[in-house]
């Protein structure tokens, strides 16, 4: 475990860092982000609670109906080392994006996906008694695209006014579902770069020192089964949906700052960088979260469409088969958010 010395900060990019490169409020208040991940993470509320400690932020505790930590079966999975960093990132990764926000972990009873779709329900429908329906949900996890998925994505995204985001994947060109769903947000990825001079084009006006460009691991593309959206007027896949639709921090080599006591698959504890659409996905939806809560008719996923002014444009960087470029890419779909304005109507 990395200790740190007194008045220091983790490495890698934390709250103060995500704040600023996306320019957000510290807001969320009365928000309620739901994470679907799967198996058990048996240390997720004292961790938050270090994470959030060591950079300022209110604390985020079951005891102050900040945080819960639901089984969607009702009974506690198994702990999985995997599965439990990646509920790490996610939870911490939201606290980064909406500080004030409500945290739901939802625990998947398993990595099925018939599992990880149950906890889904369960985020989307609330428990009584415990936390309520959550308008903003966190996929990150994914699988290779099949025909069956356009059939039973109604059941379980069909749902105006509930803004849910996926990773796009990490295979490079290769996108992942449920990001690939018509009804849901492909969070792809892209990487921070800190340099002096950014390069040339719309993210001149970024403030410096942080620009962005395309994640090569970003899974991105066209899919083969997936209705376009009608929001969705790209040439890049003339027929079918293009994934991705907006992008954040991803790149491990610059990736975020997180803090997990449960040892990783290769035994690490304390603080760590971790990377991948993984964190996308959860930081959007944040950033979905501080924007208030959707219309309650509305298409979230829209939203960034028909807001392009306030996303910057990544114009450089490739992800497989593709490049970003001016304008809507598949990489990085409308670009990475420039506040909060993007994600409403």
């Amino acid at each position: 475990m990395r200790s740190l010395t007194p008045g220091s900060l983790p490495a890698g990019y934390g709250p103060p860092h995500i704040r600023r490169i996306y320019q957000l409020p510290f807001g969320g208040g009365g928000r309620t982000v739901a994470i679907v991940s799967a198996f058990h993470y048996p240390t997720a509320e004292a961790d938050l609670a270090e994470y959030r400690r060591t950079y300022g932020l209110p604390p985020c505790t079951t005891a102050n109906g900040c945080f819960d930590q639901v089984y969607a079966t009702g009974v506690q999975p198994p702990v999985d080392a995997g599965w439990a960093l990646e509920s790490a990132i996610d939870i911490e990764a939201v606290s980064a994006s909406c500080p004030r926000c409500r945290i739901v972990l939802v625990e998947a009873a398993s990595d099925v996906i018939g599992d990880l779709l149950n906890a889904v329900t369960v985020a989307r429908t609330g428990v009584p008694g415990v936390f309520p329906p959550a308008k903003f949900i966190s996929m990150s996890w994914g699988d290779g695209e099949n025909p069956v998925q356009p059939v039973i994505d109604p059941t379980y995204f069909d749902f105006p006014g509930v803004a849910f985001v996926a990773s796009s994947g990490n295979t490079g060109g290769v996108p992942d579902w449920p990001a690939l769903s018509k009804f849901v947000t492909a969070a792809g990825g892209t990487r921070i770069n800190e340099v002096a001079n950014p390069v040339p084009g719309p993210q001149r006006t970024r403030p410096r020192p942080y620009y962005e460009t395309a994640w090569s691991g970003s899974g991105s593309g066209c899919t083969q089964f997936q209705p376009k959206p009608v929001w969705q007027a790209d040439t890049i896949c003339p027929t079918t949906r293009t994934s991705v639709d907006v992008s954040a921090l991803a790149d491990p080599t610059t990736g975020i700052s997180i803090y997990t006591t449960t040892p990783t698959p290769d035994n690490q504890t304390g603080w760590l960088i971790a990377g991948g659409t993984s964190v996308a996905s959860p930081l959007i939806a944040g950033i979905y979260a501080q924007a208030g809560n959707p219309g309650p008719n509305d298409r979230p996923n829209s939203y960034p469409y028909a807001n392009r002014r306030f996303f910057w444009d990544i114009n450089v960087g490739t992800a497989g088969a593709f490049s970003a470029g001016l304008g809507y890419d598949a990489p990085t779909g409308v670009g990475s958010p420039r506040g909060v304005r993007g994600f409403r109507r």
